[in-house]
């Protein structure tokens, strides 16, 4: 019995020595086990309700399946990347709130939003702030003046580089007579603002112009005067769905003129609300929707099939709206790597960007640029049998 005591005291006596020990290794290192690395927190303001959430939508599932990967693979620089995603619902004044309340949460960099008209609600928080924003919206305004957007990007193409695009195809094609119509909003005013630059230094007459809301369905009185005008072609300037309206309304009143649109259609929802009406429709966009028919030598073309396969494979087809968005976070997360949780240094380290290959196209960033992208970057597209192809013009 005594043995058996005195055997009892000695394990306590040895538990008693090794916990004292572990509290020493505690002291030393505050943990025998290596904690855990701080998470990256960026924020992800996006219209993914609403009016706009065929663009919202696909932006938010793209920076979804980036996170997961870059998590998987081990994070940025060993951190975890966590995203903090929040809706617009395709209200100004909710992305105005959502960008403040990212604010507060303590994000490095913040992406979003999906239009132009949500992006501008929010600049003047994310400049006084001095947090870096990269817009996935068109409006050349996003970013300039330069002098009033050090802290914002953008990776959609800009309506100006669109409206050259356009009128080059409008010159090739000896169509110096048109008319313009557009949704009533930021996105649609800022193209026709940049159109009219465009169109008076190619030599192209608009003979009138169009406006209408984004919830209408029926834009027949706009069509009839654009109509009398007898105009050589008709530039549109819209998203769906009323984009898709637009162009139903235009086929049932017979108008003979080739319909071109800007790059605000380029997903599969303007093809599905528009049916058979969006045969034929010309637009400038980026190389995505025809990735399929690039050459090899086309330094996105790897960039392209990768994100259409990944894409896919969780989400179904992927749209150049998705691609804002991968390129947008990708521009984020190399700006990280290098600069570390330091907004100041993340701005500077966007702005520095320099032959970075995403799906929009190839950026070229710079304190007098930061948008990045070239006319280069964009193909003409027309609508055949339902699908996108590139223009043989």
């Amino acid at each position: 019995m005594k043995r058996k005591t005195l055997i009892l005291s000695l394990l306590i006596c040895l538990a008693i020595i090794a916990l004292a020990l572990a509290g020493c290794s505690n002291q030393e290192t505050g943990s025998t086990k290596a904690p855990a690395a701080d998470a990256y927190k960026v924020g992800v303001v996006l219209d993914i309700s609403g009016k706009a959430s065929s663009l919202g939508i696909p932006e938010r599932d793209t920076v979804q399946m980036i996170a997961n990967k870059i998590n998987r693979e081990g994070g940025i620089n060993g951190h975890p990347l966590e995203l903090v995603i929040l809706d617009t619902k395709s209200n100004e004044t909710e992305a105005a709130l959502a960008a403040r309340k990212l604010i507060q949460e303590g994000v490095l960099a913040i992406l979003g939003a999906s239009t132009s008209g949500s992006t501008m609600a929010i600049i003047d928080t994310v400049q006084n702030a001095e947090i870096p924003l990269v817009s996935c919206a068109a409006s050349v305004k996003i970013v300039e003046p330069l002098n009033e957007r050090r802290w914002v990007f953008k990776t959609a193409q800009s309506d100006s580089l669109v409206a050259a695009k356009i009128v080059d195809y409008l010159k090739l094609k000896n169509l110096t007579k048109v008319a313009f119509v557009s949704v009533n909003n930021a996105y649609g005013d800022s193209g026709r603002e940049e159109f009219e630059k465009a169109a008076s230094a190619g030599g192209i007459t608009v003979t009138v112009w169009e406006k209408f809301e984004q919830d209408d369905t029926i834009m027949t009185s706009q069509l009839t005067n654009v109509k009398k005008q007898n105009p050589q072609a008709v530039i549109a300037w819209a998203i769906p769905p009323a984009a898709s309206s637009l162009t139903e309304n235009y086929r049932q009143m017979d108008i003979k003129a080739p319909l071109i649109h800007s790059h605000g259609i380029g997903n599969q929802t303007f093809i599905d609300l528009a049916g058979p009406a969006a045969e034929g429709v010309i637009f400038p966009i980026g190389k995505l929707v025809v990735a399929d028919s690039l050459p090899e030598s086309d330094p996105q073309k790897d960039i392209l099939i990768n994100y259409v396969s990944d894409y896919r494979e969780t989400y179904g087809p992927p749209d150049p709206f998705g691609g804002y968005a991968w390129d947008a976070l990708h521009l984020v997360i190399n700006a990280i790597e290098k600069a570390g949780p330091d907004k100041a240094k993340i701005r500077d380290e966007l702005e520095k960007t320099s032959g970075f290959v995403g799906v929009t196209g190839v950026f070229n960033m710079s304190p007098a640029d930061h948008n990045g992208l070239a006319i280069e970057d964009l193909v003409l597209v027309e609508i055949r049998d339902g699908k996108w192809q590139i223009s043989k013009d």
